[in-house]
Formats: structure tokens, C-alpha cells, sequence
């Protein structure tokens, strides 16, 4: 089972278009370049204006906060973009910032236009001659991406399929086609066999939780909740009961070092997020200790909404402590084991809500009942615990989302 992957500091972007070539007039804070910083795409504008002279990193490169990427000659006269020789020039570079990046990303996003098409598919549709209602958008809701407009055809009005890149026979002898591995499901790969095969090694520990408590409460408050515009889900209560299984096992919420474990005082959970075209998303709900029900449902809805709307900023992907996989949603029971978000050492997996008839006893007798139950894992990276305290994260967790307080 997969999990996604957030950005952690010092990892590296991927250079996925360059939006202008060498030679051309530039403008500043015009878009130059599309990087992607882990599944997240921002564009980064001109530092000035002048004319692109140099090209340094090229596209499909892999890129550090700081690194030169190109240089502008920055002409001191009017007429200096048309004949720079003639004219008193300096030079700038262009280089990586992610402060300066998550900002133009979010001046991006709040330039989209009507019809939820970013500048840069607009600029490519432009370039290629195509119209928009003629590309299929693999996007959240059909939106188009800058790989869709790349795949459809341009002699062709008809929307195209995406993620086809050509049909051939296999050695096999059936036909097949070939879908191109895009910048972000090579880094998730890469992740994935670096946590699993060649960092951590995984255990994980299931149990089983029931739900009536969290149910019952939930159909109290729920109507409250969407009065002040806010979705109470399910994931919501997993994220406060994990602050208080993290306090009775700090362990879980860290980083290994060689020479120490790192324990975070702060509980910043990543919560796994399903994007169509983009594949699976971790936004960050920051500081979940100091947070309410309340406050935790408000932050979800928020990220979530804009993880399905690509709005994300590369921010909200970073310096998380601690992940929750929800893959029961889409109808998994037990996933295992999950792939741990590195450098985090554990991330929890919960599996699909189901009515199951139960063993209980009551007055004395044991009856079959009918309650809402999933099972709960917890992948740990052995260097950092063991498995008794995996399972006590496990016992407290359970716990709390079972006596959930009726009177809240």
C-alpha cells in the first residue's frame, strides 16, 4: 500500500516547462518557469525585465532552493530589449525561493479566471491552438492540466483521451499503449522504494474501533457545524483522538537521527488526500495539539478543498510529524503495510466503516450485536519503537474514539 509523500526541507523541485526561451523579451513578474515542488505546481516570475540570455537548468531537472536557473540581461535604456549591445547592460538571475515561489503561487491562484483555467493552461492552449472545450480535463471536477493540453492533439477538435501517449504491440503480441510516468508519480516511486526498501524498517499493528460514540456525536453537532459552513467528517475526530494517543506516545510523532531521536513537541498531522489526475496529496493541519473539533474540521475543509481545486501552496505540504492514511473510503479494509511519509517515523491507516456483528456482553450474557466498526493500523519505522508501544498508541487511540463524550 502506498502513502503519499509531503516535501520536507531540503528536498528537491522538478522543472517542468520553461515558458519562455533564450532570446526572448521578458517582463518582471511575468511567469517564466513551471516548477513542480512535490505535487504541487507553481510558477515562477521574472525578477526583472530584460531579455533571457542564458538557460542554466533544463526542463526535467531537479532543482534545490537557491540554485541559479537562468540569467536576464537587464537592459539600463529603453531600446535595450531589441539591440542589448548597444545599451549599458547588467545581469540578474533567476533562482529558486521558496518564499518567493509559494507567493507567486498563490498571486496565481488568485488570478485564475472564470472558467477555473490557470494561466498557464490558457497560455499553452494559446500557443497550441486549441480551444478548451475541446480538451479533456483529468483534473478535480474535469479541470484541464498543463498535461492534458500537452497530450491532446492539435489537429483534432475532439477531446482526446488523456495519458495516452502512443499504441503499439507489446512483446506479448497484444496491443497496448504507453502512458507517460509524469515528474510526480517518478518522485512517488522513488519515495516509496527509498522508505520502504532502503530506509525504515516497517511493522505494523491493527486494531479494530468502534464507532457508535463518534457516529452518535456526529449526528448532534453536524447541522452546527455546517451552519458556520464547516464539514464535521469522520477524519476530523481521528485527528483530535491522535493527540491524545501521541501524548501517551510522544515516539510516534519524531525523527530518526543516528545519534538521537528527534521528539516534536508540536502535532502537525498530514492527512492524505485523493486528487483525480494528481494521485494521492498530504495538506498539513498545523498545531492539531491547540485545536478543538471545531478548529480541526475547519482546517480540513479548508485544505482539502483546495488540494482538489490545486490551490495548495508548497507550504502546506511541508514539516509534517505525523500522517493519516484514511483509505477506507475508498472501500479498503486493511491496507498494510502502508508506506511510511519519510522522515516521519509512523503514519496511521484507517481502513472502511462498516456495520459487523459483534460478540458483546451484556448483563451478564454474551450477545451478537450489529456496530459501526473499521480497523486501525499503525505503520512504525522499528529504529525509532517498538511494538508495544505501537500498540499503545493503538490502545489509547481506540479508546478515545470509543468513549467519545456524549454530554460534548
Amino acid at each position: 500500500m502506498c502513502a503519499p509523500h509531503e516535501q520536507t526541507e531540503g528536498s528537491r523541485s522538478q522543472i517542468l516547462r520553461w515558458l519562455k526561451a533564450v532570446g526572448d523579451a521578458v517582463q518582471e513578474n511575468e511567469p517564466l518557469i513551471e516548477v513542480e515542488t512535490d505535487k504541487v505546481t507553481v510558477e515562477i516570475a521574472s525578477p526583472a525585465t530584460g531579455v533571457l540570455r542564458e538557460i542554466v537548468r533544463q526542463e526535467q531537472d531537479e532543482i534545490a532552493p537557491g540554485e541559479t536557473l537562468a540569467h536576464i540581461d537587464v537592459a539600463t535604456v529603453g531600446d535595450a530589449l531589441a539591440s542589448p549591445s548597444h545599451a549599458d547592460v547588467a545581469q540578474t538571475s533567476v533562482k529558486t525561493s521558496t518564499a518567493a515561489d509559494t507567493q507567486h503561487a498563490r498571486d496565481r491562484v488568485r488570478s485564475r479566471n472564470a472558467n477555473g483555467v490557470s494561466p498557464a493552461v490558457k497560455r499553452l492552449l494559446d500557443e497550441r491552438g486549441l480551444s478548451a472545450q475541446n480538451v479533456r480535463g483529468s483534473g478535480h471536477g474535469g479541470r484541464l492540466t498543463v498535461d492534458d493540453v500537452l497530450r491532446a492533439d492539435p489537429t483534432m477538435s475532439a477531446p482526446q483521451t488523456p495519458g495516452i501517449a502512443d499504441q503499439r504491440v507489446s512483446n506479448h503480441g497484444i496491443a497496448s499503449h504507453r502512458v507517460p510516468h509524469s515528474a510526480t508519480r517518478r518522485r512517488i516511486a522513488e519515495r516509496m522504494v527509498q522508505s520502504l526498501l532502503h530506509t525504515a524498517p516497517h511493522v505494523t499493528t491493527v486494531f479494530e474501533a468502534d464507532f457508535g460514540a463518534i457516529l452518535a456525536h456526529r449526528a448532534r453537532h453536524r447541522s452546527h457545524f455546517e451552519s458556520q459552513g464547516v464539514s464535521l467528517t469522520l477524519t476530523a475526530y481521528i485527528l483530535l483522538a491522535c493527540v491524545d494517543a501521541i501524548r501517551a506516545v510522544p515516539e510516534v510523532n519524531a525523527r530518526w537521527h543516528e545519534d538521537s531521536l528527534e521528539v516534536f513537541d508540536e502535532i502537525s498531522i498530514g492527512v492524505g488526500t485523493a486528487v483525480e489526475g494528481k494521485g494521492l496529496i498530504v495538506p498539513v493541519v498545523r498545531a492539531v495539539q491547540t485545536l478543538d473539533l471545531l478548529g480541526i474540521a475547519r482546517q480540513l475543509s479548508r485544505l482539502v478543498s483546495m488540494a482538489r481545486e490545486d490551490r495548495l501552496s508548497p507550504e502546506a505540504v511541508r514539516a509534517g510529524t505525523f500522517t493519516v492514511s484514511n483509505h477506507g473510503v475508498s472501500g479498503s479494509l486493511v491496507a498494510t503495510p502502508i508506506v511510511i511519509n519519510q522522515p516521519q517515523v509512523a503514519i496511521l491507516g484507517v481502513g472502511k466503516l462498516e456495520k459487523r456483528a459483534v460478540v458483546l456482553e451484556q448483563a451478564g450474557e454474551d450477545r451478537i450485536v450489529i456496530r459501526p466498526r473499521c480497523y486501525i493500523s499503525l505503520t512504525i519505522d522499528h529504529r525509532a519503537l517498538d511494538g508495544d508501544r505501537a500498540n499503545r498508541f493503538l490502545q489509547v487511540l481506540v479508546a478515545r474514539l470509543e468513549a467519545w463524550p456524549a454530554h460534548s
